[in-house]
């Protein structure tokens, strides 16, 4: 049975449920009040001949007169109602008839030029719009708005890491020099600036981009993004020992769990500048009167029993992380790639913490 015929069945259902009762005879509560009335009347003023001609207040023959002229009224009275009482079941099944055959043809009517009856199914998966449309509707609807408000900072503010993030560097460049023209300056703003300088170059830190991430250290010494640029700089420019430096220096002063630790930890393993993995605070400090081998020794206990704990537990982001950036930090990614894979296994079925993994790892460079 076609989807088709279903609609169709269920149309007609839907209508003969509502006008059925329009195709029956109307009852006596629903006549015409008038015509009821009018023939109660003579029905009684026949009664009353009855009586005045049983106490002798009228003749036989006034009666038989008043007789024939009541009834004569009574019958055109009645004939009025019926008329009426036929004349409203016409209509009313002429209604029926005409919402019966009339409403599936209003809807087509309306339907076929404006739908798509001839559009196939599609499974629920391909329903979804393009990921990136929405994207590039909104820059267009920001870019068409800034054309007429240049001066809106906030637009700017909105538009330029979206630029930069679909890889439209030199548009995110001019986007972050507005922010900072009608924003205000600040450390991250000119940090935010230099990196788009450097991604517009493929990755260099040009002399500009330089410029701008001195600026923000300038204005935030500590400013964790202007730094490591400034590390990248040092080492693209042979001075290895000046990134090495700076890269230790923030990794001396940030927490455990600061985001940006294992990119650092990963440009310092690149450099051959290995760093001990991110340890306890209370294990750090034991370690310190420790020989270099013993410090070297503890270190690998403790990724070893991490190690099989997550063999255990597997559901541990953080902890996989934290293995993987101690083998990469003691040169053994052999190890590491075997860690990442246990640990997208681990995760498969969980898609925010696969997805916290696959964010973590960007900084590894366990993938390329």
């Amino acid at each position: 049975m076609t989807p088709w015929f279903v609609f169709a069945l269920m149309t007609a259902a839907a209508i003969f449920a509502v006008l059925w009762p329009l195709g029956h005879r109307v009852r006596l509560g629903e006549r015409s009040a008038d015509s009821e009335a009018e023939v109660a009347v003579y029905k009684h003023q026949l009664t009353e001949i009855d009586g005045d001609l049983a106490a002798g207040r009228i003749g036989s023959d006034e009666a038989k007169a008043a007789r024939v002229e009541i009834s004569r009224r009574l019958l055109a009275a009645a004939d009025r109602q019926g008329v009426a009482v036929n004349s409203s079941l016409r209509t009313r099944r002429w209604t029926a008839v005409m919402a019966l055959a009339g409403l599936p043809v209003l809807a087509l009517a309306i339907y076929l030029p404006l739908g798509s009856p001839g559009l196939r199914d599609f499974p629920f998966a391909e329903r979804r719009p393009d990921a990136t449309a929405p994207l590039d509707d909104l820059v267009a609807r920001v870019q068409q708005h800034l054309a007429e408000v240049p001066t809106d900072g906030r637009g700017w503010t909105i538009l330029a890491p979206v630029l930069e993030r679909l890889g439209r560097y030199d548009e995110a460049v001019q986007a972050f020099r507005n922010v900072i023209t009608y924003v205000g300056e600040s450390a991250a703003r000119r940090a935010d600036l230099g990196e788009a300088l450097t991604m517009a170059a493929n990755g260099v830190v040009t002399a500009e981009a330089r410029t701008e991430f001195q600026r923000a250290v300038t204005l935030d010494r500590d400013d964790a993004k202007a730094n490591y640029f400034l590390g990248v700089s040092a080492e693209q420019d042979g001075r290895s020992a000046e990134a090495i430096a700076i890269w230790r220096d923030m990794l001396a002063k940030a927490p455990a769990d600061a985001p940006w630790r294992p990119v650092v930890e990963a440009a310092l393993a690149k450099a051959g500048a290995g760093v001990a993995p991110v340890l306890p605070d209370g294990t750090v400090a034991a370690a310190q009167d420790l020989s270099e081998s013993d410090r070297s020794l503890m270190i690998r206990g403790m990724v070893d029993r991490l190690a099989a704990r997550l063999q255990q537990d597997g559901g541990d982001v953080d902890g996989w992380l934290r293995l993987m950036r101690a083998y990469v930090v003691m040169g053994e990614r052999d190890k590491a790639k075997i860690a990442r894979d246990d640990a997208r296994k681990a995760v498969a079925n969980d898609a925010g913490r696969l997805q916290r993994l696959n964010e973590g790892l960007k900084g590894l460079g366990l993938d390329g």
